[in-house]
């Protein structure tokens, strides 16, 4: 499916297809070595080296929504993303994300937020990637500036 074609569906068939263009590319990133899982190691990367973040997934579910030391966590995270031209995306479903970003050995603590990188030698790119660029480019348009994006089931 082409670009256009997505971005003239209605907003449901719109967020699903985008849904499965963001699985695509933090499966691809984790792949190529693109990928940093975690608030904190998210953070510690944003104050280093923001030049090298190109997308930003955070993620809450029931359970952490009143964890108001998170909600802190993801207005900075947010800020630091606007301030820096990153684009930022919600997913509501962590356990999924923490399945998809998972390591090779199967545990993973927090999920609650995913950098997707630039590698320094240039080599990866995904066409997934500059579809999400684009739904959030639509989506801050439209002053809906952190959009959230439903992921596909298994």
């Amino acid at each position: 499916m082409t670009l256009e074609e997505i971005l003239i569906q209605k907003p449901a068939d719109r967020a699903q297809c985008t849904g499965k263009a963001l699985e695509e590319v933090l499966l691809s990133a984790k792949d190529n070595n693109c990928l940093t899982v975690g608030v904190y190691e998210s953070a510690k990367v944003m104050n280093v080296d923001p030049d090298n973040v190109s997308f930003c997934v955070l993620a809450t579910d029931e359970e952490w929504e009143c964890d108001i030391a998170l909600q802190i966590h993801f207005t900075l995270i947010q800020s630091y993303c606007f301030d820096n031209d990153i684009s930022i995306v919600r997913v509501n479903n962590m356990q999924r994300l923490a399945e998809i970003v998972r390591d090779k050995t199967g545990q993973l603590e927090d999920a609650h937020c995913c950098l997707i990188m630039n590698p320094a030698d240039g080599s990866w790119e995904d066409p997934a990637l500059e579809k999400l660029h684009l739904f959030c480019e639509e989506s801050r348009s439209l002053n809906d500036w952190v959009p959230e994006i439903t992921l596909p089931k298994r």
